[in-house]
Formats: structure tokens, C-alpha cells, sequence
């Protein structure tokens, strides 16, 4: 690939995810923490100028109009182009997957976002990290997340992000290599969308150990994944998948499925997990990051 340039973009996992309300346009109001994770696509960039903007691979299920990268791109052309009354940079896009897609695990959000971030710094640009966030969310609700570059407490529809330290925790993700309709799950009837909201303060993580949460061991029912039920009603192998998984530890659902994950105490421990996983289930070993790998590049 002569005279591209490769940028990484982290999957992450949802270390719980409440939903607290319903906006009147439709958006559900959430809670969760955003946890990065050291698994990556790989998003290779060349830069032109004749203002095109094309994707010179197939990625398999995505058509280049539909992809998230594509529309990144566009996006921040079009605002340059308020900034610039010449503007003729574009850029022709591959994409590497590796981050399982449609598992809850935001490949496609923070391949979109690497896109926003690289671009901002090949195209010489110098937006800041705030008006990058605020372009992402008009791409989607998990895209200002890998923008803003650190594990976060995030709130409102995705767009309220506080950060938060965790430990780099290792974890072994399992996918039944279905797909789950986000949209199905949380047009649900069976969802409640009245989930007290928590305070930062009480959280400490998951995992298996015995935590306490104001003085008090935590009961798994504190800090726990909303669609999770309404998932594995709609989806046995998800389900099926959750509760061998569970043997193992506290195992979470992230998002809106179809991964599931659980805290392990070590990458050894992790390896063992994952090789005596069922055969019609894909897998991986994966660690915490505490930082996006181009959170200092590209500002």
C-alpha cells in the first residue's frame, strides 16, 4: 500500500449500560462506562488532491456508501469547506477489519472516528478535539467516545463524557456470530427506560472479585447491562453463549450484543478460557487501554 499512512482504531466494550429515559426525538438517554480495549482495525489513509473520496477495498457487508469511514471523511471535507473557500484535499480510504462487526464492540464508530483524527492532522486542519467530537456525533452516538481518546463515564445519548481511570483489566470476548438488530432490541416493549441513574462515585469496575459499593458487597443487579435480558430472549445463542461464559466469572453483554465478555485475572488465565470455548462461537483474548493510541497524535 504505497503512500498510505496506518492509523489504528480500538474496539471497546460497555463495562455496564442502564438506560434512564427517553428523549423526545427518540434517543434513549443511557449511562455506562466505555472501556477501550488493544484489539484494532486498521485504517489506512492516502491523501489527495483532487477532492475525491474514495474506499479502494471491499469490506464485507458494509457498501462503500454505507461505510462509516466514507461519511467520516465527507463530513470533515464539508467543514473544512466552510473554513476554506479552496478546499481540494481528499483521500482515498482501505480498511483492515478486525473488530468483529455488528457485537456491540464499536468498530464501526471508532473507525469513523480515526478517519475524523487522522484526517484532522493530514489535511492540516487543526480542529480541536471538541469540534471533532461534536462532527463524530452527527455520525453516531459511540463515534465522540473514541474521539475523546479516554475510558470514560458516559451519559445523555453518548455525547457526556467524564473520564475514568480503570485498571488495564484482561478479558476474553466471545461472539455467537449472530447479528442483533440494535433497533429491534430497543424498540422492545419488554425495555424499561426508568433505570435510576448512578453516581461515578459508586462504580469500581467489574469482575470477580467481591467489590463494595457504599460499604455494601455489590450485588450484580447494581451495575448491569439493560438490554442483556431483552438480547437473550430475542436470541438464544446469545443467551447460550452468556451462560457458559458465566462459569468463568461475572460475564457482561456489551451493548446491544451479540459479544459478551468477562474480567480475567491474567492473559494466561484468558488463553485457558478461550480454548476450552464451543467451536460454533468465534473469540479473543484482549487487554485495557488506558488511552487511545492517537490521543496525543493528532492534536
Amino acid at each position: 500500500m504505497q503512500d498510505f499512512q496506518t492509523f489504528p482504531a480500538p474496539a471497546k466494550i460497555n463495562l455496564f449500560l442502564h438506560v434512564t429515559g427517553q428523549r423526545p426525538d427518540g434517543y434513549h438517554l443511557l449511562q455506562s462506562v466505555f472501556q477501550l480495549l488493544d484489539i484494532v482495525d486498521y485504517i489506512h489513509l492516502k491523501p489527495t488532491l483532487n477532492g475525491e473520496i474514495t474506499r479502494s477495498n471491499e469490506v464485507e457487508g458494509v457498501p462503500a456508501d454505507e461505510d462509516l469511514c466514507i461519511k467520516a471523511a465527507k463530513c470533515l471535507q464539508a467543514h473544512a469547506l466552510t473554513m476554506h473557500q479552496h478546499f481540494d484535499h481528499g483521500v482515498e480510504i482501505q480498511v483492515t477489519k478486525n473488530i468483529p462487526m455488528g457485537g456491540g464492540l464499536g468498530g464501526g464508530s471508532s473507525d469513523a472516528a480515526t478517519v475524523l483524527l487522522a484526517l484532522n492532522k493530514l489535511w492540516s486542519l487543526n480542529l480541536s478535539r471538541e469540534t471533532l467530537m461534536a462532527l463524530g456525533l452527527t455520525l453516531g452516538a459511540d463515534v465522540p467516545f473514541f474521539i475523546f481518546g479516554q475510558n470514560a463515564w458516559v451519559e445523555g445519548i453518548g455525547e457526556k463524557l467524564q473520564p475514568i481511570t480503570l485498571h488495564p483489566n484482561h478479558y476474553v470476548v466471545l461472539n455467537p456470530q449472530i447479528h442483533v438488530s440494535t433497533k429491534q432490541i430497543f424498540t422492545n416493549k419488554q425495555l424499561t427506560k426508568n433505570t435510576i441513574p448512578k453516581t461515578m462515585s459508586n462504580f469500581s469496575g467489574t469482575g470477580n472479585k467481591k467489590e463494595r459499593f457504599n460499604g455494601e458487597p455489590n450485588v450484580k443487579t447494581d451495575f448491569i447491562n439493560d438490554l442483556e435480558k431483552i438480547v437473550c430472549n430475542a436470541y438464544p445463542a446469545v443467551h447460550k453463549t452468556l451462560n457458559w461464559l458465566n462459569q468463568f466469572g461475572d460475564a457482561r453483554m456489551t451493548g446491544s450484543g451479540a459479544s459478551v465478555f468477562v474480567e480475567v485475572a491474567n492473559e494466561q488465565d484468558a488463553v485457558k478460557v478461550l480454548d476450552q470455548k464451543p467451536n460454533d462461537i468465534t473469540g479473543f483474548v484482549t487487554k485495557g487501554l488506558n488511552q487511545h493510541p492517537l490521543y496525543d497524535f493528532c492534536f
